[in-house]
């Protein structure tokens, strides 16, 4: 690979990897958006002594046969998942195993590999493992020799990992960069918002007028990032770009959104101010929509502060209510369904939903629309008021359908 830092920074998003509750891949992923998402099912898990006990669990069929260790370290399945989908992803853009040296992984997780540390106390063993080992395992398993970047913002993580590969390419730091985020199946994460009252026994539904919380789901998506001048080099053909990102905090409250939703608002403003686009271009937006109470209701106020009375023109897409709330791995799983809209000039249906009349924004949920703007706007958000917003467009000469 040439050295960084030259010609066209703008940052394409060349490859995808996505292991979920729809499938194993970008294909079967998008298919799986397009036909209703996934359905949750009983956690196997011991001890689960709560009243939410379901989740959208990841499809299991990329399980390798040999143990789940890596140089004779144990992994859980997130950094495992990590590992197939960056596979996944890194094949898709191309990239051979001559070139991936030059490439960083940033990535974002919330609990790691929390589920193996689970397991080996339920069996009396005391040898502990890293807690977010992901990045470091990824960079090895795909023969990188870049410094790997873990991030662990909670359920805004992989967004902050997919700001900060931005930030690596535009800098000239890298011409590519291997991003994303993965989350495992945890009695830890479940059994903390069962305690908060923050996790719905039914199923995930952001924007309902009967919701109760949030559902998790597994799984891993990953994300080939790339400087432009340098995809064009290599004839790589993009999904999408990822033209803008910005963070805020709320400094408000450990677990509770603020309920002005001012630093929510300054993150969608500054993320389009960095791609150097307006409200009227954005065609659809992904909100956080994590189904929580408080959560919804704030979100939904700063849409209508952001975009004002064409918010209820304006498609969301309640990409939780598919796949669940895959907390540090949703930015990117958020990203990497923008790229496929794109790449589509789609936006999928909606589940069906009850919408609460103070969620008063748009859910297509009667078929697919199209994305008629050239822009998705992304919302990610976490405990301790951690906000991220990206903007992804799309290309012209980018990837076939079919391709």
């Amino acid at each position: 690979m040439s050295t960084p830092g030259g010609g066209d920074r703008r940052v394409l998003v060349t490859g995808l990897g996505a292991i979920c509750c729809l499938g194993v891949g970008p294909a079967a992923y998008w298919n799986g958006l397009l036909t209703g998402g996934g359905e949750p099912a009983e956690v196997p898990l011991p001890h689960l002594d709560m009243r939410a006990t379901k989740m959208y669990l990841a499809d299991r069929s990329w399980i390798p046969a040999e143990p789940s260790s890596h140089a004779g370290v144990e992994l859980g399945s997130s950094p495992r998942m990590a590992v197939a989908a960056a596979e996944q992803a890194l094949t898709d853009a191309g990239v051979g195993d001559g070139a991936r040296a030059a490439v960083p992984v940033v990535l974002g997780a919330e609990l790691g590999n929390a589920d193996l540390h689970e397991r080996m106390r339920d069996a009396g063993r005391t040898a502990w493992t890293p807690l977010t080992p992901a990045a470091a395992v990824v960079a090895a398993a795909t023969g990188s020799r870049a410094a790997p970047i873990s991030v662990g913002n909670a359920c805004s993580a992989s967004g902050y990992a997919l700001t900060i590969a931005l930030d690596m390419i535009r800098a000239g730091e890298a011409d590519t960069v291997l991003a994303g985020g993965a989350e495992g199946v945890t009695r830890a994460g479940m059994g903390a918002f069962d305690r908060l009252g923050a996790a719905d026994p039914v199923r995930c539904r952001p924007f309902d007028r009967n919701r109760a919380g949030t559902m998790f789901g597994d799984g891993a998506a990953m994300v080939v990032l790339e400087a432009a001048e340098h995809a064009r080099r290599r004839g790589a053909a993009p999904y999408a770009e990822l033209a803008g990102a910005a963070w805020s905090c709320d400094a408000y409250h450990p677990t509770a959104p603020d309920p002005s939703g001012d630093q929510v608002l300054r993150a969608m403003t500054g993320a389009l101010a960095d791609a150097g686009l307006g409200g009227a271009d954005v065609g659809c937006v992904i909100p956080h929509g994590t189904g929580t109470p408080l959560n919804d209701v704030v979100e939904s106020r700063a849409l209508h502060r952001m975009f004002g009375a064409r918010t209820r023109e304006l498609p969301l897409f309640s990409l939780k209510a598919m796949i669940g709330h895959t907390t540090g791995a949703a930015g990117a799983f958020a990203c990497l369904t923008a790229a496929l809209m794109l790449r589509h000039r789609t936006v999928p249906a909606n589940t069906p939903v009850d919408q609460d009349p103070e969620c008063d924004v748009r859910l297509p949920q009667e078929g697919p629309v199209g994305l008629e703007m050239p822009a998705v706007l992304v919302n990610t958000y976490a405990f301790g008021g951690n906000n991220a917003s990206l903007v992804v467009t799309g290309v012209s000469g980018g990837r076939a359908e079919g391709r």
